[in-house]
């Protein structure tokens, strides 16, 4: 990452310790070290979350390919991916609620499979939100 040689780290060290002083240079370097280990744990979640909204990014364009094409006739790599999506629609149908025993029977659910455009739709939103809950 940086060129920095063993005799460039003992110049550092000795000119730290002239202008710091004994006292407060393990201060300074506790400091220092713990602000480049947060930005490291910054750049690396920027990271996964880039990944993740990637892949969200990917999955929704072979949705749109999918519905294009009819659910028919798909490439595996579409099936794959519309497999995934149903599976994560499934799971993202509000697991933070507690089935009411009158609620449940008054929900009507309706197969995946069977849904129309604006409800897969929903679908996608709904995805994105939750994988946006479980990035934070």
């Amino acid at each position: 990452m940086f060129d920095i040689g063993f005799w460039e780290l003992v110049l550092i060290s000795v000119v730290g310790l002239v202008v710091l002083g004994p006292e407060r240079l393990p201060v300074a370097i506790r400091s220092v070290s713990k602000f480049i280990g947060t930005a490291k744990s910054m750049a690396n979640s920027v990271k996964d979350e880039l990944s993740h909204e990637l892949k969200v990014q990917e999955l929704q364009e072979n949705l749109r390919k999918a519905e294009q094409m009819g659910m028919e006739d798909l490439s595996p790599d579409l099936k794959a991916s519309v497999d995934e999506l149903k599976q994560a629609a499934a799971t993202v149908q509000r697991p933070y609620a507690k089935p009411d025993t009158e609620k449940a029977s008054e929900v009507e659910t309706t197969p995946i499979t069977e849904t129309s455009e604006n409800e897969s739709i929903q679908i996608r939103k709904e995805a994105s939100v939750a994988s946006d809950k479980k990035a934070e």
